[in-house]
């Protein structure tokens, strides 16, 4: 398997681990709280496979770019949460 599948499949797996996170309210349920932090472990090993081969910048720049597009695209079809410029200025201001 190509190093870019391993990326692909990891940033899958990330994708469904924020979602399990989600679903988990403040890990208050058990089973979303533990299958998120597995697929986010999944997502880590298969990020690092993919890191052997294709130079890190690369690796960190498509994965965190498409997780945020993808995971964004659900939070507001699935979770009916509202993106706007203010909300975006926000998660990159906040400390």
């Amino acid at each position: 398997m190509s190093a870019w599948a391993f990326l692909i499949l990891g940033i899958a797996f990330e994708v469904m681990g924020s979602f399990c996170l989600k679903l988990s309210h403040g890990f208050t349920n058990l089973l979303p709280s533990v299958f998120g932090f597995i697929f986010f472990i999944i997502a880590l090993s298969l990020i690092t496979i993919s890191a052997k081969a294709i130079d890190n910048g690369v690796v960190y720049a498509v994965w965190s770019g498409v997780g945020i597009v993808i995971i964004s695209v659900i939070g507001m079809s699935y979770f009916g949460e509202a993106i706007s410029i203010n909300n975006a200025v926000d998660t990159f201001t906040r400390q």
